[in-house]
């Protein structure tokens, strides 16, 4: 199989497409943040950095990269805590806790009619957040953020990909227009400009001098239908996960490929490729000691760093 064709319409140029989804979360956010006379610095702080942590292949990959760390026992890998790990461990960035915490605390898979923030959360309680991500399941679904901003940032994000995901599956002919539910769209609009707009509009109104961020019954239960529509038609359809089966193959394969390449040399030598040679100096840069389990956890994170096209070169380089 020719591995430079491992692409279905989500992740095609898949860096690209999540740097304007950035751009639009951040957008829509500050245009909230701004009606409701909140920090802008910080929600866009938060929105910019919010995706971070996406693997190559998006949610897919995120997903097996969660797989493999629940087999090796590594705990659980979540594009939340990996865009903070970025910011705080990569890169070693001074971010201020508030922009960390709602970083952490985005998840806009995760719907809510209200959204509500603990304003007497503390820095201790951010990084008990952030270790519990790591070790218990499905733990960053229940993390409430700091500050109403990252509220902002979380409800702009569900608005930001609900409408512009139907766009581009209709674009590559997933799903026509009129297949949009009638009900749905007399309440919302049938394209995504008129979503945005709807969606915005619904949450200024019902967030004003409130401390949540919140969407009214109707747009609400609207908008919970039209994601249920979403999942079953587009990101569960056969075209969007056409070539799951064999990127999951590729990713454990590369995996387990890096871990054998890594404990094969005790040093850096001048005998590596160069592919083994950036390999060996993450790994080191993440992971001075000898744990496996780190070591193994540092080579997540030198994936889960990859686009999807630098993954695929490194499929071949490594012989996948």
């Amino acid at each position: 199989m020719d591995k430079t064709q491992v692409y279905s319409f989500e992740e095609n140029d898949h860096i690209t497409h999540r740097a304007l989804h950035v751009q639009l979360v951040s957008k829509i956010a500050r245009t909230i943040g701004r009606s409701l006379k909140l920090n802008e610095d910080l929600i866009e702080a938060v929105s910019l950095g919010h995706d971070l942590g996406h693997s190559p292949f998006g949610h897919k990959g995120e997903n097996i990269l969660n797989e493999i760390c629940e087999e090796e026992n590594l705990g659980y890998f979540c594009h939340n805590a990996q865009s903070v790990k970025i910011l705080k461990d990569v890169e070693k960035r001074n971010m201020t806790v508030q922009t960390l915490d709602g970083i952490l605390a985005h998840n806009g898979e995760l719907l809510l009619g209200k959204y509500v923030y603990e304003p007497n959360k503390t820095k201790e309680d951010f990084l008990r957040d952030l270790e519990s991500v790591y070790s218990i399941k499905d733990y960053s679904r229940k993390i409430r953020p700091m500050t109403l901003e990252a509220a902002v940032v979380r409800v702009s994000d569900v608005i930001a990909y609900i409408g512009r995901d139907i766009e581009d599956a209709i674009i590559v002919g997933s799903v026509k227009r009129e297949d949009l539910p009638e009900e749905i769209i007399n309440v919302l609009g049938n394209n995504n400009s008129k979503i945005v707009d709807t969606l915005i509009r619904d949450v200024i109104i019902n967030s004003m001098y409130k401390p949540y961020i919140a969407f009214s019954s109707a747009v609400f239960e609207n908008l919970n239908k039209l994601k249920d529509w979403n999942m079953s038609n587009i990101y569960q359809s056969k075209e969007a996960n056409r070539n799951y089966d064999d990127v999951e193959r590729m990713m454990k394969k590369l995996f387990y490929k890096y871990v054998e390449v890594f404990f094969r040399y005790p040093e850096e030598i001048e005998e590596m490729t160069k592919s083994e040679r950036a390999l060996f100096r993450f790994v080191k840069h993440m992971e001075k000691g000898t744990d496996e389990n780190k070591i193994k956890i540092a080579i997540i994170d030198y994936i889960a760093g990859q686009t999807d096209r630098f993954f695929l070169r490194e499929c071949i380089n490594f012989e996948i």
